[in-house]
Order: structure tokens, then sequence, then C-alpha cells
């Protein structure tokens, strides 16, 4: 039987995720090289195209599916919920249901091996979306500026940002007219 049919049996012929049945395809979970149904998920095109779409910023209604599938037995769908739930983690429900949703040791190291392959090592705005130099972005919330009585506020814009590859988590601009470093969880891409 392929890895396919299995698949489909295991699922009932719907995404594992979010039980759509429209153009279903294997999704094999990285880091795995070898296809295999135990390290691979049933999923619609909305899904796949949403988890590799690393540029894109994500469909935050259309992931609220993850409330049910990450109760799922089977250890690959939970494992894709926790990696999907970790990509949302800045809006409340995303981290309040990551909260909740408990992995073994060995699952957990799986789920967070494979969060490193796609990306991770690049800045995210607030909605997972990868930052790279020149975009411009928005501050999502006052921040104070380190050793200085100054705030940047809410909803000003930085435009031509920079990125350090040595850290993932900043990204470097300038807001009312000082260069610095922001944390990137704190910018939303425009």
């Amino acid at each position: 039987m392929s890895i396919e049919q299995t698949l489909s049996e295991r699922s009932g012929g719907q995404c594992e995720l979010c039980s759509s049945t429209d153009n279903l395809s294997v999704y094999a979970l990285p880091p795995e090289q070898e296809q295999h149904s135990d390290k691979a998920i049933h999923v619609c095109g909305t899904c796949l195209a949403q988890i590799e779409g690393e540029n894109e910023a994500l469909d935050q209604n259309h992931w609220r599916c993850l409330n049910d599938s990450m109760w799922s037995q089977t250890p690959a769908v939970q494992v894709m919920a926790w990696r999907m739930l970790s990509r949302l983690n800045a809006e409340p429900w995303a981290q309040d249901l990551l909260d909740m949703l408990y992995l073994e040791e060995d699952m957990l190291k799986w789920a967070e091996s494979g969060a490193h392959v796609a990306g991770a090592d690049k800045p995210r705005d607030v909605n997972g979306v990868i930052l790279q130099k020149g975009d411009d972005v928005t501050i999502i919330k006052d921040l104070p500026i380190k050793g200085s009585s100054q705030v940047i506020k809410r909803g000003t814009v930085v435009r031509g940002i920079g990125v350090n590859d040595n850290d993932p988590t900043h990204v470097s601009g300038k807001a009312n007219g000082q260069s610095m470093y922001i944390i990137a969880e704190y910018c939303r891409k425009k």
C-alpha cells in the first residue's frame, strides 16, 4: 500500500489539520528525508500553501482548526499542530492552545527540530512572516528605547529595515530619527 493510500485511510479522506476534502496531498514533516506514513500527514492545498509559504502571512482564522486537530492520536499531526501554533504564538488564542498541547519529550524534540529547518533562523514579524532587508514594518506596541526615556509609539513605520544574520530576533532601522535595533516580533510587515 502506498503512503498516500495509508494516509487517506488513516485520515478518512480528509485533511488531518482542517478536515477539508479538497486537493489532498502527502506532506512529509521536515527534517525527515525518507517518506514514511508515520512521519507524514494528509493535508489540503490550503494548509500546504500556508505551511510552506514562509514569506506569506498566515491566515489566522484558517488555523483555528488546530483547536480540534491538536488532539489527534497521530504523532505527526500533533507535531505539525505544535509547529503551526508556534508560528502563530503572537495570537493569544494560539498561545493558549500551545500551552494546553502536551507532547512527550521525543515528540517535542521532533517538533522543535523541524521548526528550525524552514526559516527559523530568520527574523519573523508578529504574524510569523519572514522579514527581509529593505522591508517596511509597523511597530505594534509602544516600545521604550533602552538607555533613554523616549518611547517608539505604536503605529510608527520603520522603512527599509536591516537584518542581522547572527541574531534573528532583531531587525535594525530608523525610528524617530534614531538608528536602533528593534525586536522583530514587535513589528508587522507592511
